[in-house]
């Protein structure tokens, strides 16, 4: 089940076209059920079948669940990840508005200014 979910991740993160020193730190790996990537060792995004979410600070993540993000809970009775945010199709979609999402994550997890 993780094999398609890790070739779907590696291709967002292609398109994303990460500023190099960020493109050159991160790395897809199978998570899981899914696929997540990481910066510097660290998580910083997951593909799951509850969807596309990123680690980001409060600010960030308020800023997407007013665009129609959810909080990310892996399965119906887990706890919510509470550094995460689920993100809506619409953002998904839109190549540009998901490169800049995922360069705040990456940054925010790889400790540069957000």
């Amino acid at each position: 089940m993780a094999p398609p979910y890790l070739e779907q991740l590696q291709a967002i993160v292609e398109r994303s076209s990460l500023p190099g020193s960020a493109a050159a730190d991160l790395v897809c790996k199978h998570f899981f059920s899914g696929a997540a990537a990481y910066v510097g060792g660290r998580i910083f995004m997951s593909l799951t079948a509850v969807g596309l979410a990123l680690k980001l600070p409060a600010e960030a993540r308020d800023e997407l669940f007013a665009l129609g993000a959810k909080p990310l809970k892996y399965f119906p009775k887990a706890p919510v990840k509470k550094e995460y945010a689920v993100l809506p199709p619409q953002i998904v979609a839109d190549e540009p508005a998901l490169a800049g999402w995922i360069l705040r994550s990456a940054k925010y997890v790889g400790g540069a200014p957000v």
